[in-house]
Parts: C-alpha cells; structure tokens; sequence
C-alpha cells in the first residue's frame, strides 16, 4: 500500500520552505530535489519544482506551483512535543521566521501554513478516563496561545495556578 504523503503548494520558496521546517524538529531532513525540465508555469528551467522531506520522520512534500494559493485551518500540521523545552523552541523558531501566534498552541507561518505545537502530554489529558480532569485540561489549552505543560498539568489535577 502506498503512503498518503502531504503535498504543500507554493510560489517559488518551496526549497527555503523546506530549509526552515526541517530545521525544526529532530529527525527532519531534505530528501531530493526535483528541478523543472522546462520552462512552465512552476518556473524556469532548472528551477526548484519539487521538494521531498520529512518532518520528524513524516514524509511531506513541497511543490512550487506557478502562483500564490491560499492555505486555511481546514488542514494544518501538528508536532508533537517531548516536554515544554521542546514547545518552547518549536515555537520560538516560528517567530522568529515570521510565524502569527493563534490560539490553543497554533501558529500560522509565514507562508500561510497552520501549525499545531502540542506537548505529547496533552493526549494523556485529554483522553484521561477522570472526565473532568480531561475537561479541566482542555479549558485550560482554550485559554492559551503557546501551550504551558505546567498550566496544563496543574489544570488537570485541579490546582488552582502557582
């Protein structure tokens, strides 16, 4: 069977695009290069058309298609995050690269594309069999841009903030 492998459209960085993405987690990198055999719509001769990678091991692809598109929140990429550390670089790498913070732990980069940085424990919470701690936890991340593992935690057990 083969792998559904999320194809992202661009205007002509899809190669930085994928510089920057793979920079972010462990477990990322560049795997081909494809250049236009002809001059076309993606480009010139020579020119970038698409680029192969994985992010934290997940195959994505990066297409430079001819003209700006528009990405919504109908779809977005989420990485999962050892510990707040990693929440915390994740997160800072995006602004610092031109990323929009949105709520409840999305960003929006430069390029348009919606991004989910989720501590891993957060799953833990949410699908706890005590549904109320569950429900403490995701009150807790609705109020929040960037995810606090602490706050989430604390939420969860049912103690009020230090």
């Amino acid at each position: 069977m083969s792998k559904v492998v999320p194809c992202m459209w661009f205007n002509g960085d899809a190669e930085e695009a994928a510089k920057f993405y793979v920079s972010l987690v462990p477990n990322s990198a560049i795997t081909h290069v494809r250049r236009n055999v002809s001059d076309g719509p993606s480009g010139k001769e020579g020119s970038v058309l698409v680029v192969e990678f994985s992010v934290a091991g997940q195959p994505l692809v990066a297409l430079n298609g001819g003209m700006k598109m528009e990405y919504t929140h109908a779809i977005s990429l989420m990485i999962h995050c050892d510990d707040q550390a990693q929440v915390d670089s994740v997160w800072n790498a995006f602004l610092a690269h031109g990323s929009k913070e949105e709520q409840c732990g999305w960003l929006r980069d430069r390029w348009g594309v919606a991004w989910q940085v989720v501590p891993k424990v957060m799953f833990e919470f949410l699908s706890s069999p005590e549904k109320a701690a569950a429900a403490r936890a995701m009150q807790a991340m609705m109020k929040m841009v960037k995810l606090d593992v602490e706050a989430l935690r604390r939420a969860f057990e049912g103690k009020s903030a230090a």
